[in-house]
């Protein structure tokens, strides 16, 4: 299925039209190739005028008010024998979030299509964040001197602005930790809600049905439409339940293998002592990421001094009771790896 879009210098959408296709691809391009070429300016007609696009789409969603958060994706780095060699950082360039503004405008036109013409679909509802998150959030900025606009609703566009403001500060990292944990899960319902994060009305997963089901329901329910008739016999409600499961099952799975994989990486370095940033606070220790492997472990409360800490969750922080010593969301640590259990795909550090 095809969606043809018409755009505006301004990146609004004059015009759009589905149709089912076959496409000849004329190249094998990887998002390594295609940046440096765009880069370095030596980018064919077409994708320099691609690029072009994009940079309308991009200046278009900060108008919009989207959240953009900045996160960090790693890749593994395998042997011949299976066994990781190394973990690195897989850096996000300009060739990414050009697919990703022309999947998104995609998308957007596939959901605007099926909610004017009444046809029933599985939506991709981000809900606006829950109250009392927000008061916790607001709560824990104002200790810092600043402030999320929008009362008790604020809109993607207040909390696009908030990230704006404290990019260049120290504890940015913590900061945006603090506003994504703020917001809710993204779900699958027929119920067209809108799409908070993305500051969109109407939004559907369109352009990956071979290998996600809620696009290809998605596709059939469009071709639907296209017959002149509607797309009936299926539970949507129970549809979008059972998708957004499945969604959070294979998450699931993906981290339990990544973290077993991870576990038996760091077998071979039990006794090494590293830096790293808390990336989370509980009432029983700190979770603690490697900077240099990108692997997380836990350093439990009992390893962190003879006292006893308070656990604060509004502030994300462990505190001494006597000696009013503070552990904190983003906090720098150095840590020794203690131990590594394969079965329970546990890493333990101590504070070093």
């Amino acid at each position: 299925m095809v969606c043809e879009m018409a755009l505006t210098h301004a990146g609004a959408v004059a015009r759009y039209e589905f149709y089912p296709a076959v496409f000849r691809s004329h190249a094998r391009l990887t998002y390594t190739e295609v940046w440096a070429k765009l880069s370095a300016g030596k980018a064919p007609a077409h994708l320099a005028t691609l690029y072009e696009l994009f940079k309308v789409l991009h200046a278009a969603r900060g108008l919009r008010g989207a959240i953009d958060f900045e996160t960090v994706e790693t890749r593994m780095e395998f042997d011949a024998l299976g066994k990781i060699k190394r973990i690195v950082a897989e850096p996000r360039n300009d060739a990414h979030r050009l697919i990703e503004e022309c999947m998104l405008a995609a998308n957007v036109c596939a959901g605007d299509f099926l909610s004017s013409r009444g046809q029933p679909a599985l939506y991709r509802v981000h809900d606006v964040p829950a109250p009392d998150r927000v008061g916790a959030l607001r709560e824990f900025l104002a200790e810092l001197g600043l402030q999320l606009p929008g009362g008790d609703k604020p809109t993607p566009k207040d909390y696009a602005q908030l990230l704006e403001r404290i990019k260049a500060r120290p504890d940015f990292a913590l900061l945006q930790t603090i506003l994504l944990r703020s917001l809710k899960q993204a779900i699958y319902t027929p119920e067209n809600l809108g799409h908070f994060g993305l500051a969109f009305d109407a939004y559907v997963h369109f352009t990956s049905p071979i290998r996600r089901y809620p696009d290809l329901l998605v596709h059939r329910a469009i071709k639907a439409a296209l017959a002149g008739r509607r797309y009936e016999g299926v539970d949507w409600a129970e549809l979008g339940r059972h998708c957004s499961e499945t969604e959070r099952r294979a998450d699931d799975a993906s981290r339990d293998v990544e973290s077993w994989l991870k576990c038996h990486y760091m077998q071979d370095h039990v006794g090494g002592v590293f830096e790293g940033a808390v990336t989370g606070v509980t009432p029983f220790g700190l979770f603690v990421t490697l900077d240099e492997y990108f692997v997380d472990g836990l350093v439990h409360i009992s390893e962190l001094g003879r006292d006893y800490f308070q656990f604060d969750a509004a502030r994300h922080m462990l505190m001494g009771e006597r000696t009013k010593k503070r552990y904190r969301l983003a906090d720098r640590m150095k840590v020794k790896l203690v131990r590594v259990d394969l079965d329970s795909r546990k890493i333990d550090f101590v504070p070093a």
